[in-house]
């Protein structure tokens, strides 16, 4: 079970105890990303993200920030997305105090020094052209959000891009950290061989004296299509990248465990629909996957897969039947069980980590405001009958809403488009 506390000036704790573990995860998620952000400071989400490993007045260079945690061996690092950002710490119980100080020191005292800044714009620069020379990555991450969201916060890189990662100031990092580094927009989540009264009592040691303050609202995400749209890059690879699939359902749609499960019967295990039908029966591709993303505006399913040049229409054509046959019929009792056990073992098994504890309570407060227990969502899971496949399929499988993203050496995508309209 877990606990949790709110403190006067709006900071929501989340203590979740953990028996049988020697491990203790200490995560600090500040609901602000790349959603928050303008065109002129697309980007900034993550630059500060990576700031914060800088320097404090008590940590003043990365060399310290880092050696603090690597000389007990600790795991710890940050990470961006859409809707927030997140920084933590998982160590050995006994060094839970020295963990937590340093998520803290990080999260409420970095420095951001100018020269640090300067350094870091090339780094950032660096990694979006990692993302960009790895096709399988990059189609993923920023063009199926381009193509689902266009030029609009939800449409963009995460990261940003060259131009106005280049144009961030140390002024416009500070504003943006006062501005949504507010309490009331922050969960400390605490997970592990940990007593609650002392996550309690260090939480109010570190945290209680910072001022209360409201943090700038995501602008609505604007969703619009009325036919199949395709999104083509062309580049001259030895094997065509493409992400197939549809808008689906956000995380507060009565339907979104269904919409799991579904995506687990088309691509979520070796033995799936279409791994079976595409790679094993077809040998058209090394991997292929399905996989559904549901936040709190938003959501889709999509199918990933990396197909032979000369064969791309053909598997694409493929996916679609298999789309089109769980629309129109009803699974078996027994390939629906084999699903269901499939998420729930994944589910049982990630969730054994401090870490993974810390951010499944951490996320769903922080985006749904409520929290189910594991047990609570292995409930729904379970509740998911072969009508409601058949519905969701019915509702999400439809021609006008399909899309695909494609990297490879195409010039024109008519082609592509032509086979969305079957």
């Amino acid at each position: 079970m877990f606990q949790k506390t709110t403190l006067k000036n709006g900071l929501r704790i989340i203590t979740v105890p953990q028996k049988g573990t020697q491990a203790v995860t200490v995560l600090v998620l500040v609901g602000t990303g790349s959603k928050n952000e303008t065109k002129a400071i697309n980007g900034i989400s993550h630059f500060l993200e990576h700031m914060m490993f800088k320097g404090t007045k008590k940590r003043p260079s990365p060399i310290e920030i880092a050696e603090t945690l690597d000389k007990v061996g600790g795991l710890y690092n940050a990470f961006t997305s859409q809707d927030y950002t997140g920084y933590f710490a998982k160590v050995e119980a006994s060094q839970f105090e020295l963990a937590f100080d340093w998520v803290s020191d990080i999260f409420l005292n970095s420095l951001l020094p100018e020269k640090e800044i300067k350094k870091e714009k090339g780094v950032i620069v660096e990694e979006i052209n990692m993302i960009y020379d790895h096709p399988m990555s990059y189609i993923g991450e920023v063009l199926w959000p381009k193509l689902l969201y266009g030029d609009q916060p939800a449409g963009w890189d995460v990261a940003g891009t060259k131009e106005s990662v280049s144009a961030i100031s140390k002024k416009t990092l500070l504003d943006y950290r006062r501005k949504q580094y507010v309490p009331g927009n922050t969960i400390l989540s605490v997970a592990g061989n940990v007593d609650q009264k002392k996550v309690i009592r260090l939480a109010r040691k570190y945290f209680a004296k910072v001022k209360k303050g409201v943090a700038q609202a995501k602008p609505k995400v604007i969703e619009s299509q009325e036919r199949p749209e395709v999104i083509l890059e062309e580049r001259k690879t030895d094997q065509s990248h493409i992400c197939f699939g549809v808008r689906a359902y956000n995380i507060f749609h009565p339907q979104r465990y269904v919409q799991d499960v579904l995506a687990v019967i088309l691509g979520g295990m070796m033995s799936s629909r279409l791994f079976v039908e595409i790679r094993e029966k077809m040998g058209l591709a090394y991997y292929i996957n399905t996989e559904v993303d549901s936040n709190p505006e938003t959501g889709f399913l999509l199918t990933r897969a990396g197909v032979d040049n000369m064969r791309v229409g053909k598997a694409i054509s493929a996916i679609l039947k298999q789309y089109k046959i769980i629309s129109q019929r009803k699974v078996s009792g027994l390939e629906l069980k084999k699903a269901k056990d499939n998420l729930k073992g994944k589910l049982a098994l990630l969730f054994e980590p401090s870490d993974a504890r810390a951010s499944f309570y951490a996320s769903q407060e922080l985006l749904e405001k409520r929290i189910k227990t594991l047990k609570e969502v292995l409930a729904e899971i379970d509740k998911v009958s072969p009508d409601d496949i058949l519905k969701v399929g019915k509702d999400i499988f439809k021609p006008e809403k399909l899309n695909l993203a494609l990297i490879g050496p195409f010039k024109e995508k008519t082609r592509f488009e032509k086979i969305l309209r079957v």
